[in-house]
């Protein structure tokens, strides 16, 4: 083995360290450093010196360079070894120390009140198994509404409620010392509302719909009646939004209804109008009626004139049965063409000009008024109907807020955790002290 030699400015007091045990050791023999060096009593290295006797022996030396070294390297890291350990005191044994002290000793007692609650619908839907019995949870149909009271109960809108109700600085100020738990006077909205988040829980099961909501204050009794005006505001919107939905299916069908009746209405105001105008209920039956009566005069005429015929046979034409029956049948004939007259003008392009006094013409104007009504009242029957099963589901899909457990009153402080707190505000510190420590050794190895 060669001796070890170091060229850095401190091989000259390394060199004085080798002389003394040098020659501390030239009183031992060989075979004592051998055995030494084989057993490893200590932490020095055996190194062959160079003949430098005349005898020509060789003398061994032992060079304790792990102690210099180690005492020149704890002379060289002493102060960052210190810095180190005075920043772990710091800014993570203090500080820990600190925020212990004050979860135990400085911060207040807070006391929850919890419910559970669940917005339902009375829409009720077949289920074709057992599992669907117990899986039908109305969640499906009632999750946007779930979501919309979870931020309505987390909202300005909310804390404007409460805050009419109750007096919220008074309620959540400081108690004592603990102005990290209080709400201080005087805060803007945007603060106010960070502590009413802090202090109002809202969790949602999507499985089965089921809301907790849990309310923390310095008194019981306190977040009790907070929790109790909370879910009647909650169900005063479910309410709302329940109502606004109902009335929104309904709307449609109720304007429908509105279009219709004004249609019949307007119908039955013109068959009325003709009726008095023309002076009879139906001009069908009256052109029945003409007909029947033309028919009779046709065979009182057909009758005059045999009658006129056999007389001619018998008598001349100037004998007075002759001209009686000449009158007669003159007669007929004129009321026979009044009463064809009635009936109809028998001239295809002059209709327009006798449709207001022939019976056709009349009888065509009553038909499309009646066709009017009669559709209208059709068209009136059919909008009833959707109104009242619009209705009928409007019902069946209304909201409704189900609480099946009421807000309980605490009678032990839950919160805050100051255990648990402490362990978190420790465990944060020194994960970022140790990030900082790591980062400067990294730093310091790269350049």
């Amino acid at each position: 083995m060669a001796i070890i030699k170091n060229a850095a400015p401190t091989a000259a007091r390394k060199d004085l360290a080798v002389d003394r045990f040098m020659n501390q050791d030239l009183a031992k023999s060989k075979s004592v450093h051998l055995l030494e060096g084989l057993l490893g009593n200590d932490d020095r290295m055996l190194a062959p010196m160079p003949r430098t006797k005349p005898d020509g022996r060789n003398k061994f030396h032992k060079i304790i360079t792990q102690e210099v070294e180690k005492r020149s390297w704890l002379g060289s890291i002493r102060l960052r070894h210190a810095m180190i350990v005075v920043s772990f005191l710091a800014f993570v044994v203090i500080p820990a120390v600190f925020a212990s002290l004050y979860m135990i000793f400085v911060a207040a007692d807070q006391y929850h009140s919890s419910s559970s609650f669940s917005v339902r619908s009375i829409e009720a839907a077949g289920t074709s198994d057992i599992l669907g019995m117990f899986t039908q949870a109305s969640t499906g149909n009632t999750l946007s509404d779930s979501y919309i009271l979870i931020d309505f109960i987390r909202s300005e809108r909310m804390l404007a409620e409460v805050e009419k109700k109750f007096d919220l600085e008074k309620i959540y100020a400081a108690r004592g010392l603990d102005y990290f738990y209080g709400m201080a006077s005087g805060e803007p909205v945007e603060d106010k509302l960070a502590y009413w988040r802090n202090m109002v829980d809202v969790n949602f099961d999507h499985a089965s719909g089921i809301m907790q909501l849990q309310v923390k204050a310095f008194d019981p009794l306190q977040s009790q009646e907070i929790a109790k005006f909370v879910i009647e505001q909650s169900e005063i919107l479910v309410n709302n939004l329940s109502a606004s939905a109902r009335d929104g299916v309904l709307q449609g069908a109720q304007d429908e209804v509105l279009l219709a009746e004004n249609r019949l209405t307007k119908a039955r105001v013109a068959v009325r109008e003709y009726r008095d105008v023309s002076q009879e209920v139906d001009p069908v039956e009256g052109a029945k009626l003409a007909a029947q009566l033309i028919g009779g005069l046709e065979a009182q005429l057909v009758q005059m004139n045999a009658d006129l015929a056999t007389a001619r046979t018998q008598m001349g034409e100037d004998t007075p049965r002759v001209r009686v029956l000449k009158a007669r049948i003159s007669s007929v004939e004129e009321q026979l063409t009044g009463e064809r007259q009635r009936l109809g003008s028998g001239n295809a392009s002059g209709g327009s000009q006798s449709a207001s006094g022939d019976v056709a013409g009349r009888i065509q104007q009553y038909e499309v008024l009646e066709t009017e009504r009669e559709f209208a009242e059709r068209a009136y029957t059919a909008s009833l109907a959707s109104l009242e099963k619009a209705r009928i589901d409007a019902n069946n899909k209304q909201r409704y807020l189900a609480v099946f457990i009421e807000p309980t009153l605490s009678q032990m402080a839950q919160y805050p955790a100051r255990f648990l707190n402490s362990f978190l505000v420790m465990l944060g510190l020194l994960f970022a002290w140790a990030v900082f420590v790591m980062g400067y050794y990294n730093i310091r190895d790269r350049t």
